[in-house]
């Protein structure tokens, strides 16, 4: 299992210079069976980690790029009539795949980015009456731009919950920028990119993390930090039972990753902030003050609640 998951780190490492921890974040959340936005500035590598991932992976990829102008069957999918049977065909859309690239999915309007919502919740997808199922394993890894740009349409609370994590890149380091500016990933090391994990492999994966024993104290530690937020007086919004159920998941991600069948307070710990950081809201009206805000709650919230270890 562990050699499974350091060939798939190793792969991307390749083409995604620097930022280990990034990788690290995008297949915990992989094999915990949830869906990641990145949200950073233009040009940082969040189209390419998403593809590098793709790549590595033998399974179905299909990229969507979000427009204003898209509609929810541009991405799910439309009922075409046939004249020769008589009878409406549905062609399937580009979210019918195991890993999407849903690129500056806040540059769509609401309309389309909620279309998302069933396929994100339940995998399947229902159109004229029926319930079209999506193929496991299935993730949607989303880019976005910061709300302070223009022409962006934030995600609503509902669409956000839906996320398991949200990260950012950052900027790389000199010494990383360097490396990228003489090799050129994107346009040599990634067309080069073979699968070194399969459908199936994917899936033995996510079964391990399913399987990783969590001990009653940190299901309670869990609880305190959800009920934390919900009574902090400078949030409006706590963490929701499904942000607990996705902070538990994560952290037995984290522990397969590590090679251990169990959950230790770290694991908890370390997703805390990506888990909870989109799922809670604070009084300020700005997104930058309010993201800003949040942060520094949660992380006074890690301070304060003790940890079973």
């Amino acid at each position: 299992m562990l050699n499974t998951i350091t060939r798939l780190k190793d792969q991307i490492s390749r083409v995604f210079l620097g930022h280990t921890d990034v990788v690290d974040r995008l297949l915990c959340c992989m094999f915990a069976r949830g869906h990641i936005l990145i949200e950073d500035v233009p040009g940082v590598g969040k189209t390419l980690l998403a593809a590098t991932l793709a790549r590595s992976i033998d399974c179905r990829f299909s990229r969507i790029q979000l427009t204003p102008d898209m509609l929810p069957a541009d991405v799910l999918g439309v009922s075409v009539f046939d004249q020769n049977t008589g009878r409406f065909d549905f062609k399937q859309g580009p979210i019918f795949a195991n890993i999407i690239l849903a690129d500056e999915i806040n540059r769509t309007t609401p309309r389309t980015q909620t279309a998302l919502l069933e396929a994100m919740s339940e995998q399947t997808v229902s159109i004229d009456g029926q319930v079209w199922p999506l193929e496991p394993p299935f993730m949607i890894v989303a880019t976005q731009n910061p709300y302070t740009f223009e022409g962006t349409y934030p995600l609503p609370e509902s669409q956000l919950d839906r996320f398991l994590m949200r990260i950012s890149i950052g900027y790389p380091t000199p010494e990383h920028e360097a490396r990228v500016l003489q090799i050129r990933p994107a346009d040599t090391v990634l067309k080069d990119i073979q699968p070194v994990l399969t459908h199936d492999d994917v899936m033995q994966v996510q079964q391990a993390v399913d399987e990783v024993k969590v001990d009653r104290s940190l299901i309670d530690y869990v609880i305190a930090l959800s009920t934390a937020t919900r009574e902090h007086p400078d949030l409006t919004l706590g963490l929701s039972p499904r942000g607990s159920l996705a902070l538990v998941q994560a952290a037995k991600s984290s522990a397969v990753i590590a090679a251990r069948d169990y959950v230790i307070p770290e694991d908890i710990y370390q997703n805390f902030m990506v888990v909870a950081g989109h799922r809670v809201f604070g009084q300020s009206v700005f997104e930058s003050n309010q993201q800003r805000a949040v942060h520094d709650i949660l992380q006074s919230v890690q301070d304060q609640v003790p940890s079973p270890a």
